[in-house]
């Protein structure tokens, strides 16, 4: 993986700046520090202003875990060109009809896995994300959780950073929610940024795609990476001036 901030990459976001690029990012993790509890997660002051100018020079997405309804509170007023959530599954013109499926998952994990310390089950309308942050056996509460799932119907399991999501398996991934919004968009490059297994599908995207990773991972289809979340600032700032660099004033 080559760092995208270092001196020989960043021809690749001048690269960018020249060409119809459309700017995705993950949120927990990416835009948005990883905390102890999902409802504790914001941008820093910062980042919301630099993905807000980024937003005005860029058609920008953001694809989320998180439900779309979620998201859209957490991100305010910048001016996005879209909002995805549920791991790619859910737009702005998805249905929100409860599922019968998610109901069903819901009721098996409560049953088998209700008496485990620590756990708990997010339902966010179109999937589930059964969290073990707090668990003080992490491994074992992550063992409970896949054995569990195995006797799931029409299920897809995202490994994530100590929590396990459930996805209808007939969904879109966050790859394809990519692709829809690029062509939609009519954008010839894509950057892609997030910290997670959740985002290798997005990573492993066809085209001209420059995927970056939160942290440096061997096995990764991330050709790029930063180093920590907190340097998704000077990313946005690079892209932000390398379309709309700083004139010295004259005289």
């Amino acid at each position: 993986m080559e760092y995208i901030l270092s001196r020989a990459s960043r021809a690749i976001l001048a690269r960018l700046a020249l060409n119809r690029t459309l700017c995705a990012f993950d949120f927990d993790g990416t835009l948005s520090p990883i905390v102890e509890h999902p409802a504790q997660a914001s941008m820093r002051d910062r980042t919301r202003i630099l993905l807000d100018r980024l937003a005005a020079l860029y058609p920008c997405v953001v694809i989320s875990g998180r439900s779309r309804a979620d998201l859209l509170g957490r991100l305010g007023s910048v001016k996005l060109a879209s909002v995805i959530g549920n791991h790619g599954a859910e737009t702005e013109a998805t249905s929100r009809k409860p599922d019968r499926r998610i109901e069903q998952w819901k009721a098996s994990l409560e049953l088998h896995l209700g008496a485990l310390p620590g756990l708990w089950v997010e339902d966010k309308g179109l999937c589930l994300a059964v969290h073990y942050r707090q668990s003080p056996q992490k491994s074992e509460a992550r063992r409970r959780i896949l054995a569990t799932t195995r006797n799931l119907d029409q299920v897809r399991v995202l490994r994530g950073k100590q929590v396990v999501n459930l996805v209808v398996a007939s969904a879109p991934d966050k790859g394809e929610a990519l692709v829809d919004e690029r062509d939609r968009l009519g954008c010839n490059w894509v950057l892609y940024t997030g910290d997670d297994a959740t985002d290798e599908d997005a990573f492993a995207m066809d085209g001209n795609v420059v995927p970056v990773r939160i942290g440096r991972k061997q096995r990764s289809n991330a050709r790029y990476y930063l180093r920590g979340q907190a340097e998704i600032d000077k990313l946005l700032e690079l892209l932000v001036l390398r379309r709309a660099p700083v004139r010295p004033h004259p005289g």
